[in-house]
């Protein structure tokens, strides 16, 4: 079980980086590594996170307010958002991914 991004949620990992980089040195380091953790767990209990819909689930962060979107798709955990928790929720809804595709 591998984990990809769509390429939205590719550039919302990014954006956050460089936004909390910018707040504090290393901060943005510091909110990789737990994007990161929260890939690990993901891909070691993927049903175990919070259903949002009948293909999705959302793995919350612990220090961060994001939670990463996910869903399985032929074995593969494919990361719909990375979705901070307080704006705009659901906006991510209308992306593609239902068979992976972007």
């Amino acid at each position: 079980m591998t984990v990809r991004l769509l390429e939205p949620a590719q550039a919302e990992l990014d954006d956050a980086i460089r936004w909390y980089d910018e707040q504090a040195p290393g901060l943005g380091s510091a909110f990789l590594v737990e994007i990161l953790d929260a890939f690990r767990l993901i891909e070691s209990h993927p049903q175990a996170w919070h259903p949002l819909s009948a293909n999705t689930r959302r793995c919350r962060l612990r220090r961060f307010p994001y939670g990463v979107v996910y869903t399985d798709v032929e074995g593969d955990i494919l990361v719909v958002a990375i979705a901070h928790l307080h704006r705009h929720p659901n906006y991510w809804h209308d992306r593609p991914f239902e068979s992976g595709r972007q």
